[in-house]
């Protein structure tokens, strides 16, 4: 077994884990719609992050390319995925009995939940720059942008309890993440 196969199979415990955590929570929702009511907004970032999720997996496929690991790379990707759970579980924690449904849990966790989505951010760069110069470079300078725009963006939603600053700032990273993909996954 090579060092990917390796840290491949770990990756997809983890983000399998993600995934399940997600499937769940929206199953509960669907099967006990009573229980905990729904927040639509809350449920957007849901969809943000399946997607960044799904994203996540098809770009680390890149991560075969690389001839040397080294143990602080493979820390560096594992940690990044761990964020990655930790956002599903702020998404549908286990319980919700002390709150009064997902918006007043949303706002409440909002600092935890931005601080490490924003963290995610600075291990894409990270992770970016495992994959080496040619990789970096081949994002364009648009990538150093974007990435410098979402942790300023998640560290006002942090700050900001703004219904209508959460609404509009999912709706905005959302798109702007679907034009990413296209512009830079479904071009031959």
């Amino acid at each position: 077994m090579n060092e990917f196969t390796h840290i491949r199979m770990i990756m997809g415990f983890i983000l399998s884990l993600s995934v399940a955590q997600l499937l769940r929570g929206v199953a509960k929702l669907i099967v006990h719609p009573t229980r905990s009511r729904p927040y639509w907004v809350h449920l957007m970032w849901v969809v943000y992050i399946f997607l960044a999720i799904i994203y996540f997996w098809w770009w680390e496929y890149r991560l075969h390319e690389l001839t040397q690991w080294t143990f602080l790379s493979y820390v560096g990707v594992i940690f990044y995925i761990v964020l990655y759970y930790l956002l599903c579980s702020l998404l549908f924690p286990e319980d919700l009995s002390d709150y009064e449904g997902f918006k007043d849990y949303y706002y409440a966790r909002r600092p935890w939940f931005f601080s490490i989505l924003a963290t995610t951010f600075l291990m894409d760069v990270v992770d970016t720059m495992i994959k080496g110069s040619i990789y970096f470079k081949n994002l364009g300078p648009e990538y150093p942008i974007r990435i410098g725009i979402h942790i300023v963006l998640c560290l006002l939603a942090v700050k900001w309890r703004n219904e209508r600053y959460h609404a509009g700032l999912v709706f905005v990273l959302l798109g702007y993440n679907i034009s990413w993909i296209a512009r830079h996954y479904f071009v031959e």
